[in-house]
């Protein structure tokens, strides 16, 4: 038996001229992931997208489409012919499945085909009159029903439905272009991945690994938490950057207090001539103004002057809490907990400095092979695919 689904998307359907090819972005989205459910079908009704999936696939399509970026709400819905009767039986049905041992109700008729003999007002009152006819225990209530029927009247057949599954919003992925985020063991990278996702960005993750100090559940937490982000559409690969060489070589001949700031500034170099190879045309960071020493307005600025493409950091405004918060509601806070170290906590200074000076900043890379060593660690880059 197959069961319909209806998906409806919101700011994507205000795109005017674009509209058709964000549809069809968010459409292969679908497809890719409900690709090994295999037995569904996909088709577009004036800017509603209708999915047919095996009954017994239901659910687990419904908490895998909850994740895809562009789909606003899902509905399971019900078909009938355009045939007042036949909706008014299928209605019937319906408040029974939903309300089993009675209550409130209302009727919602939305009419897409105008074409259609009655209008909303005249299905409202049709349905909720055969509801109340043919039922007990049943009443009306237009303003805190315990369920509301839907109707959908479209141009083929009409859709009933009692519930909705909110979507993940935003847009689908792919839509605004692509690129390359910086991915730490910490809690902030993995959010602003996801937010800068839902803003229809595909991404590849980059993260820098500093072994021997760092092994394999650093590395395994890394994955992890790609894999977290996978079912919202990626990151596509994951690019493992070793980063050891760099950091001695900055503590060795550097001064300390800025041991943090050259460190984040060779980062950024890696990252650009890695997101050329790539295709990518922004950065994306998990930096939050004034959290650490090296998010403030004068450590972000002297950072950014390293690097050849706009770096965007999407929890800029947002606080700790805040993204601790979104963390645990994307899954990704239990990975980024684990106690293992990111090359990012080692060789940190007692006192790094707050308000550096891009001058003090070029001073001390003058002591450093700087073309050298982002050569060494872009040859050395491991890339995983199959995350």
């Amino acid at each position: 038996m197959m069961a319909t689904l209806l998906v409806r998307y919101g700011e994507l359907g205000l795109k005017g001229k674009n509209r058709r090819f964000f549809e069809k972005t968010l459409g292969q989205n679908i497809k890719s992931t409900l690709l090994d459910l295999q037995d569904f079908k996909m088709s577009y009704q004036h800017r509603r997208l209708i999915i047919e999936i095996n009954e017994e696939l239901l659910q687990e399509a419904l908490d895998r489409l909850s994740k895809v970026f562009g789909i606003a709400s899902l509905s399971r819905v019900w078909t009938t012919p355009l045939d007042l009767e036949l909706i008014k039986e299928q209605a019937l049905l319906l408040l029974k499945k939903t309300l089993p041992r009675g209550g409130s109700f209302k009727v919602q008729t939305r009419r897409a085909n105008k074409k259609f003999s009655y209008n909303t007002y005249e299905m409202n009152s049709e349905l909720g009159a055969h509801l109340l006819r043919n039922t007990d225990g049943y009443f009306v209530d237009v303003h805190e029903p315990d369920a509301t029927i839907n109707v959908e009247i479209r141009e083929q057949e009409a859709f009933l439905y009692s519930s909705s599954l909110p979507g993940a919003g935003g847009l689908p992925v792919g839509v605004t272009g692509k690129g390359l985020l910086l991915l730490s063991g910490g809690i902030d990278s993995p959010v602003a991945g996801w937010m800068a996702m839902k803003r229809g960005v595909s991404l590849e993750a980059l993260h820098f690994h500093s072994p021997p100090f760092t092994g394999e559940g650093a590395r395994e937490k890394v994955l992890d938490l790609c894999r977290q982000l996978k079912p919202y559409g990626g990151p596509e690969k994951l690019h493992l950057a070793p980063f050891t060489k760099i950091q001695k070589a900055i503590y060795s001949h550097c001064p300390k207090d800025y041991g943090v700031i050259l460190m984040r500034r060779m980062m950024m170099r890696v990252a650009t001539r890695l997101s050329a190879r790539q295709k990518a045309q922004a950065l994306f960071t998990g930096e939050s103004l004034g959290q650490v020493a090296s998010q403030t307005m004068e450590s972000l600025a002297v950072v950014e002057e390293a690097a050849g493409l706009p770096i965007f950091r999407p929890l800029l405004g947002m606080d700790k809490i805040e993204i601790v918060n979104m963390a645990q509601k994307i899954g990704t806070f239990p990975i980024s907990t684990r106690p293992y170290e990111d090359c990012c906590t080692l060789f940190l200074p007692p006192h790094p400095v707050t308000r550096p000076r891009l001058e003090s900043a070029l001073e001390a890379e003058k002591k450093l092979p700087v073309e050298e060593l982002v050569e060494d660690c872009l040859e050395n880059i491991l890339t995983l695919k199959d995350l």
